[in-house]
């Protein structure tokens, strides 16, 4: 048996394949594109395809595959086996630089939000060298970026790699500055922590909602929930643990890093976290991590659950996007240093961060939005739709004394001045985990904890990369033309922290108060829904900045504030749909069989003895009577209020629909269908519920 450092990433065309494989001018080229994003050499492609294909083969792959991620908000793949006839008759295996470099797969079915019209089918996929090369089953994946014919972005890599460059470009600006020559590429990282659940497929083949939306579109509250905190953390049941063993290995054979694995503290819910790497193949990773997750369930008789809000009454699933940005020399630019001019290079990069984030809490915000994450963000296990940041005791006082010119009351009482030989050092992890902050800085990294379970990461940090790339360049523009560095970048730093001081709060994002005062008094965005924010992408300022470095064109935004509000639309009228259905043919008949039922009973006992009074039948028969009559009223109201959305002139407005009178209607009939589950004989109840669903593995 293999241990795991033999078989760690055995199904992937990676460095050390490379190496050994590729002819030594050509791995040298290849690595000069891959470490410091240099333009790729295509006349290299032939010799890499030829030794990706007989690496692929040796591992017994027949097809390939060029693996992208369109704006469906999953993967695609198109495959196409390495054989091509032979004179003789017989197949050949071929695989050309050409194969490797683009591919042509129709693009017709893809949301491009009027980037195309109908007729110009046709899309291209581009081979990312960055991202290594896979083998899943019996295919060589080939990570891709996708364009239309016209050359836009129609994925996700895209737009991300773009902001990688960007603040790669303007984070070398900032070094040059503090005397580093040496640094060649700077690049963002990151760590998503993904959370899961992991039911039955017994149960969950027998819930409709389930399979068709993801979530339990009903369901009363069980009897005992996460009261007891006694799932998180606690011993991992033998069926799970099985579970995640064949994952980690699955995993590991994909060179996906992952590290920890535990109970999360709903029942059923559960966590998987790697180690840190670049943005870009983090993304890729983790939509791999999805897929793997999902299909291996299935070789156990479970169902994982990615919805962000699978279950009402207990915690949802998110996605905590650890984020931080290092130089190709291995210098986390987040960590404060151990000198003090290690410390202002510091501080200028959290000052970037900072105002990046207050500047573009809205583009934050739109990054996350999804109909399933607006059920979890604001509940009390993730953090609310307003956007601030989390520094600790200890980084709050150093900008206190900064933007007050007054002694840092640390370890050294030293005048805040950011000279080489003024500012004080302070240490690392000095402060708690804020649990409740969106935006928190944990020793050196921020941990976004808003993108929901089932969101691709490209999305945040696509704008984070952004945003802090457009602080860096402000910084950039006004110190490199300063007469003396060191006071331009205090007064700077001293006017980032006085001007975006409104976005940090250390305290409670659960207290009712915070919004009050996030809103009212600090005025912080608060877009609770998809439908409140999305439109703030084609904003003016947001189009500029993402416009000027160059991760989007106009065109580009517009279609995706289109297919992201298309998909809410989608998503939700397709809950609304399965309500109607659920409640029309099962739950709103099983409640009239069970009052029948009780009514023939008391019927049959008064028939023997009229004085019986039968209290206690006779109100139940009164009360289901009465709630089924509220479900019949309600799922009507709701047909109507689906129907009503044909009126919509646009997808704004359609959207403002599903908001204000959809998704209104959806909660009026839960709770009266709710109700009827609590009054209803467990025998009538014709779906599983929280209570067999949640506490059904073993």
């Amino acid at each position: 048996m293999k241990t795991i450092p033999e078989y760690f990433g055995s199904m992937v065309f990676d460095d050390r394949v490379m190496k050994a494989k590729l002819p030594a001018k050509v791995y040298a080229s290849l690595k000069h594109t891959i470490d410091e994003g240099a333009a790729l050499d295509p006349g290299l492609a032939n010799a890499v395809a030829a030794a990706m294909k007989d690496w692929a083969i040796s591992k017994g792959a027949t097809h390939f595959t060029h693996w992208f991620q369109p704006l469906t908000g999953i993967t695609a793949e198109k495959h196409d086996s390495f054989i091509a006839p032979s004179p003789d008759g017989g197949v050949i295996m071929e695989f050309s630089g050409k194969g490797l470099i683009k591919g042509e797969p129709d693009a017709s079915s893809f949301p491009s939000g009027g980037l195309r019209a109908t007729f110009e089918a046709r899309g291209y996929t581009a081979w990312d060298p960055t991202s290594y090369a896979f083998i899943k089953g019996n295919t060589l994946c080939i990570p891709t970026a996708f364009c239309s014919y016209g050359g836009h972005a129609l994925d996700k890599k895209t737009p991300l790699l773009r902001s990688m460059e960007a603040l790669n470009k303007q984070a070398l600006r900032i070094l040059r500055l503090f005397g580093n020559t040496t640094a060649r590429h700077v690049s963002s990282s990151v760590g998503p922590e993904q959370e899961y659940f992991l039911i039955s497929k017994e149960m969950y083949d027998a819930r409709p909602d389930l399979r068709f939306t993801g979530r339990t579109l009903f369901g009363a509250k069980p009897p005992k929930g996460q009261e007891m905190d006694d799932h998180y953390f606690g011993a991992i049941k033998p069926k799970v643990a099985a579970y995640m063993a064949e994952l980690n290995e699955e995993l590991w054979k994909l060179g996906i890093m992952a590290k920890t694995e535990h109970n999360e503290v709903a029942p059923a819910q559960h966590e998987l976290a790697p180690i840190f790497t670049t943005t870009n193949i983090a993304t890729d990773h983790n939509q791999l991590t999805m897929e793997m997750m999902q299909k291996i369930a299935s070789k156990h008789g479970l169902v994982c659950l990615l919805h962000e809000k699978p279950f009402a009454g207990i915690n949802g699933s998110g996605k905590h996007n650890n984020w931080s940005i290092e130089t190709d020399e291995g210098v986390n630019l987040l960590s404060p240093g151990e000198t003090p001019y290690e410390n202002a290079q510091f501080l200028l990069f959290l000052c970037a961060v900072i105002k990046a984030v207050d500047d573009y809490q809205d583009l934050l915000r739109i990054s996350v939005a999804t109909a399933g994450n607006d059920h979890r963000l604001g509940a009390n296990e993730a953090p609310p739709a307003v956007i601030s940041m989390f520094l600790g005791d200890e980084l709050n006082a150093v900008l206190e004394a900064i933007e007050n010119d007054t002694p840092y009351q640390g370890a050294e009482k030293t005048q805040m001045k950011l000279g080489v030989d003024v500012l004080p050092k302070f240490n690392r992890d000095a402060t708690d985990r804020n649990r409740t902050s969106p935006f928190a800085y944990t020793g050196n990294k921020f941990e976004f904890r808003m993108l929901g379970s089932s969101n691709s990461i490209a999305c945040a940090n696509i704008m984070l990369n952004a945003a802090v790339a457009e602080s860096l360049k402000i910084y950039a523009d006004r110190l490199e033309g300063a007469p003396d560095f060191e006071t331009a970048l205090h007064e700077m730093i001293k006017k980032t922290i006085k001007d975006h001081k409104r976005i940090i709060f250390n305290g409670n994002g659960y207290d009712d108060a915070w919004i009050k005062e996030a809103t009212e008094v600090r005025g912080l965005l608060n877009y609770r829904t998809t439908a409140d924010c999305m439109p703030h992408l084609l904003d003016k300022k947001n189009v500029a900045m993402l416009t000027a470095h160059k991760v989007f064109t106009v065109e580009e935004l517009r279609s995706r504030r289109d297919i992201m509000l298309e998909n809410y639309c989608k998503t939700v009228t397709i809950e609304a749909n399965t309500m109607i259905d659920m409640a029309a043919t099962l739950i709103a008949p099983a409640v009239a069989r069970f009052s029948a039922d009780i009514a023939r009973n008391v019927a049959a006992k008064k028939a023997v003895d009229p004085s019986i009074a039968c209290a206690y039948e006779t109100g139940l028969v009164k009360k289901l009577s009465d709630l089924a009559d509220v479900i019949s009223a309600r799922t009507a109201e709701l047909q109507n209020a689906v129907i009503g959305l044909c009126e919509a002139g646009d997808i704004v407005e359609e959207s403002g629909l599903i908001r204000d009178k959809v998704l209104p209607k959806m909660c009026e009939l839960r709770l009266a269908c709710d109700e009827a589950e609590t009054k209803t004989d467990k025998k009538y109840w014709p779906m599983p519920t929280y209570a067999d669903i949640l506490f059904s593995v073993r």
